[in-house]
């Protein structure tokens, strides 16, 4: 499980810091440097979008592989794979996971056996 936990955290983080890197440019670029105009937009912005659509699938990737491998509820996945689409909102849901892991694999027998799902391994 800590590989797919560690999986998750990076892609939480990557996604997040590129989001919000990007939403401040967004604000900046509308704001002050004219991108309402469409001529105006580099083409650098517009592929940083398109990079940021694919971390975020990658995001997504890794997230239903932790929630699927927990055992998680769907509403639980839901709101995880929803993080990675507002800003600084993946930190938060990374923070609340990363504790939720380690208090579901702390209740385990035997933590390590990554054949049995979390549910069968219950003390």
């Amino acid at each position: 499980m800590t590989g797919a936990l560690t999986r998750y955290r990076v892609m939480a983080w990557v996604t997040g810091v590129f989001l919000l890197i990007m939403t401040i440019w967004l604000i900046v670029g509308y704001a002050f440097l004219g991108y309402a105009d469409p001529g105006v937009k580099p083409s650098l912005y517009v592929l940083a979008w398109t990079g940021h659509g694919w971390l975020y699938f990658i995001y997504l990737i890794a997230a239903v592989d932790l929630t699927f491998r927990m055992r998680w509820s769907i509403l639980a996945t839901i709101c995880i794979l929803l993080a990675g689409t507002i800003p600084f909102a993946s930190f938060f849901a990374d923070n609340w996971v990363t504790k939720k892991v380690h208090a579901q694999l702390a209740t385990l027998a035997n933590p390590a056996a990554a054949s049995a799902s979390p549910a069968d391994q219950v003390t």
